[in-house]
């Protein structure tokens, strides 16, 4: 169990380094924005599958939706960010609608403003928590 918990993070570790490396391109171009807007999707989707294993691995079991996975691992994990993590749901089922730049910008801003942060600081955390 700890091998595939370390191998998420691993997984997660390299989808979010990618999300870094979008976000600081300019957002002059659609297919930029387009870009961090599925990598950031690809990012939450590993963060959620991360944090669920991580609760199991815990002895926390039967939590299936993604806010109940959020709101467990931040107070398991001590994340200072909840709304955050709350807000990623509602702008990770925005994302199929991307195509509409007046929903993709706002979401673009909240990645680089306030996701990166709380998705940064899961990997802090996990990685202290797995080194121990």
């Amino acid at each position: 169990m700890l091998d595939q918990l370390q191998s998420r993070l691993e997984d997660y570790e390299k989808a979010l380094k990618r999300l870094d490396q979008a976000i600081h391109l300019p957002l002059e171009e659609s297919i930029v924005v387009d870009g961090i807007i599925q990598r950031f999707v690809f990012t939450y989707e590993l963060a959620r599958k991360l944090m669920k294993a991580f609760l199991e691995y815990e002895g926390i079991i039967n939590i299936h939706t993604p806010r109940l996975i959020f709101k467990e691992s931040c107070t398991a994990l001590h994340l200072d960010n909840m709304d955050h993590w709350l807000s990623m749901i509602v702008d990770r089922n925005m994302a199929q609608h991307a195509y509409d730049e007046d929903v993709a910008m706002p979401i673009c801003e909240r990645i680089k403003l306030q996701y990166m942060q709380a998705l940064s600081q899961l990997l802090i955390v996990m990685k202290q928590k797995l080194t121990i």
